[in-house]
């Protein structure tokens, strides 16, 4: 190894320490001449001072120390790409390029994708989402005669009619008999209520509000049940005792007793001129009002008090529930029933047959039950159910409107307005201050009575319907009396 000193530096050299065409003799020569230059001149001229060492073939040259406190700084020029060799811009990114309907670089499961996102977000894959300007106005200019001028389509108008929740009448009714297991209220054809309070029937006229009683004079029983005839003539009326009886409204006058029962009468029906009537003993009987010997049919399979009986409108099917949580539906000429039902917990009184639907009959039970059930007699299956959450007393359903009024006992007293067949509940009226026992429609299919046990009897106008009032409005301009002219039974 040759030590020697750089060539640039032979000046300073020589000034150190002597020429700098000699040669160092060693290295400790070396060492000295570097302290004292390290002694006498700045770090200015350290950092000139660059010994050379020459090994072998190459030189190392020592680095300059950097300095205490900075930071090397990489300085890099900006990245100027040639576009010549990337290609065009969709290219690089690989947007696609719709081509007479064909995408170029997207299969068909992302193209599947795109298209069932832009339907979703409502844009088109065709159009611009973003456009530096306005598309221009439409020279086309709608006609307003025709835009205004067109008829309203009466299907497309959702009418929502208006439920009164407060009784239009309020009529006194004592006596009446807070008894679960009667049924002492109906209204005829004629537009009469007849109501049983204790051992005497009331009859108020709901055209002129007047109000007859039909005089007994057993007093030893009392009203069980009472139904009118189909025409509005008369009407039959179940004591306590056993006993039906036919009254003429007209003439106020009994014109028949048909006996055999051995206990009260509960419920009565019509069928034309038969009469069909439920026992505490569980029998059935069908009554002959044209014969002497009225008894023409027993039905026999309830095991306790019925008191639920209801013809169809065919008059070709009857249903009949009782204190036996059962429901049984009879054929007209059997004595046997055809279905029977014993879904229900507690003692079955509400009954009533669909009158758009004549196989749809709706049961509902008592106080353990609360339930309203539907059967279709002809498949023998239960479609629906309805939890109503109270005591279930009876049953009235609205044809103008498709729907159904359930009124209750306990705990709520309240009627409830039930949609069908969606059972949605469409009104809820608080109606009485104890337990709900009767309701009947009138003869239009609009107007309610209740009576319950608090010795009130209340007209409801639920089902108002304003075409129908306007036709009854034209044809009875003549008649000045009111509907509901009265406000006491007695």
């Amino acid at each position: 190894m040759k030590l020697t000193s750089p060539p640039s530096r032979a000046k300073s050299a020589k000034s150190v320490g002597g020429s700098p065409k000699t040669p160092i003799a060693s290295q400790s020569d070396l060492f000295k001449i570097f302290k004292s230059c390290k002694k006498k001149s700045p770090k200015s001229i350290i950092k000139k001072e660059i010994l050379k060492l020459d090994v072998i073939a190459n030189d190392w040259i020592c680095p300059a120390t950097p300095s205490k406190g900075k930071k090397n700084k990489f300085q890099c020029d900006r990245f100027i790409p040639v576009r010549e060799t990337m290609g065009e811009p969709s290219e690089q990114l690989r947007i696609p390029q719709r081509e007479s309907g064909k995408e170029q670089y997207l299969n068909s499961n992302e193209l599947e994708y795109q298209e069932k996102l832009a339907e979703a977000c409502g844009v088109s894959l065709e159009k611009r989402i973003l456009a530096f300007n306005l598309q221009p106005p439409s020279s086309q200019k709608d006609d307003l005669r025709q835009l205004y001028n067109q008829p309203m389509k009466l299907s497309t108008i959702q009418f929502k009619r208006r439920i009164l929740t407060s009784p239009e009448r309020v009529l006194d009714a004592p006596g009446l008999l807070d008894d679960y297991y009667l049924n002492l209220l109906d209204w005829s054809i004629k537009n009469m209520v007849a109501i049983g309070l204790d051992q005497c029937v009331y009859i108020w006229n709901a055209d002129t509000g007047g109000v007859t009683s039909l005089e007994r004079t057993n007093p030893s029983d009392y009203i069980a049940s009472l139904s009118w005839s189909y025409n509005g003539d008369y009407l039959a009326v179940g004591t306590s005792d056993g006993d039906i009886q036919i009254w003429d409204v007209l003439k106020e006058q009994k014109i028949r007793s048909m006996l055999g029962h051995t206990a009260r009468v509960g419920v009565i029906t019509w069928n034309k001129h038969i009469i069909s009537s439920g026992c505490k003993d569980g029998n059935i009987w069908h009554h002959d009002t044209r014969v002497a010997q009225h008894k023409v049919a027993e039905l026999i399979d309830h095991t306790s008090e019925v008191y639920g009986l209801k013809w169809n409108s065919n008059g070709d099917q009857l249903a009949s529930g009782g204190n036996d949580n059962r429901v049984n539906i009879w054929d007209a000429r059997a004595s046997t029933p055809r279905l029977t039902k014993n879904n229900h917990v507690a003692a079955v009184k509400a009954l009533a047959w669909c009158p758009w639907q004549s196989h749809i009959l709706a049961s509902g039970g008592g106080s353990y039950d609360r339930h309203i059930h539907f059967w279709n007699v002809s498949s023998d299956a239960r479609v629906k159910s309805i939890d109503t959450g109270s005591q279930v007393t009876s049953i009235i359903w609205s044809k103008d409107f498709k729907e159904l009024l359930s009124t209750h006992g306990f705990p709520n007293h309240n009627m409830t307005i039930w949609s069908y067949p969606t059972l949605n509940k469409t009104a809820d009226i608080p109606a009485h201050e104890s337990r709900i026992l009767h309701s009947t429609i009138s003869p239009d299919n609009q107007v309610v009575a209740t009576a319950a046990s608090d010795e009130n009897l209340k007209i409801w106008r639920v089902f108002q319907n304003a075409r129908k009032n306007e036709k009854s409005k034209n044809s009875d301009k003549e008649n000045t009396g009111s509907v509901f002219g009265g406000c006491t039974i007695r």
